[in-house]
C-alpha cells in the first residue's frame, strides 16, 4: 500500500467518525405520572436507553412548578448514584422563578402559539449527533424545543449496572414567551 493509500484510508476513517450516527428516537409516553411509584413504573424507567433516560428527564422537570419535591425526587431517581448539588437544585429554583413552559416546550406539538401544549400522546425526540459519544461511557444527546432555534442536550453516562443515568441538563434555557403572554398580538 502506498502512501496515498494510507492518506486515503486515514481520510476515510475520520470522516466515518465524524459523520456517525444520526439516529433519532421518539419516546412516547401514553400518560404522565402523577406519583413517584408511578414514574418508576414507566417502561423508560428501566433506564435501559440513554434516550430514554434523556426524556424521563424532560417529564421530571415538568412537575417542578406544582411540586418541587416529586420532580426533585424523579431527577434523584433519574441520576442514581450520583446526587444532585444543591448548587443544582438552586440552579433548577432560579429557572422557575419566572416561567413553568420551558420543559413543556420540549414535547412534540407544543409551540409559543398553543402556550406549550403538547399533544397527545406525549412524545419526547431526543437525537444523536457525530460528537454524542466523544468521551467513553458517557453520552450527550440533543433535545429539540419547540420554542427555540438550537435543540438543548442532555448528558448521560453510563454506570456498571448498564443503566443509562443523568449526568447533567442543559434543557431549561429560555425559549421564546407563549402568544398568551405576549402583550402586543
Amino acid at each position: 500500500m502506498g502512501l496515498f493509500d494510507s492518506i486515503k484510508n486515514k481520510a476515510a476513517e475520520v470522516a466515518k467518525s465524524v459523520t456517525g450516527s444520526n439516529k433519532s428516537v421518539d419516546v412516547v409516553f401514553k400518560t404522565l405520572p402523577e406519583t413517584l411509584e408511578e414514574f418508576k413504573a414507566l417502561p423508560q424507567a428501566a433506564l435501559e436507553s440513554q434516550f430514554d433516560t434523556a426524556a424521563m428527564t424532560v417529564l421530571a422537570l415538568c412537575f417542578y412548578p406544582h411540586d418541587k419535591d416529586l420532580s426533585l425526587s424523579m431527577l434523584e431517581f433519574l441520576s442514581g448514584p450520583r446526587e444532585i448539588t444543591p448548587a443544582e437544585k438552586q440552579f433548577i429554583k432560579d429557572r422557575f422563578m419566572d416561567t413553568d413552559y420551558i420543559p413543556r416546550s420540549y414535547f412534540k406539538g407544543s409551540t409559543p402559539k398553543n402556550d406549550y401544549q403538547p399533544a397527545e400522546p406525549y412524545t419526547i425526540t431526543v437525537k444523536e449527533n457525530p460528537y454524542s459519544y466523544q468521551n467513553d461511557g458517557y453520552a450527550k444527546l440533543l433535545i429539540e424545543s419547540g420554542g427555540a432555534d438550537s435543540p438543548r442536550d442532555v448528558v448521560l453516562r453510563k454506570a456498571k449496572d448498564g443503566k443509562w443515568y443523568l449526568w447533567e441538563q442543559h434543557l431549561l434555557v429560555g425559549v421564546r414567551k407563549p402568544e398568551s403572554s405576549n402583550p402586543w398580538a
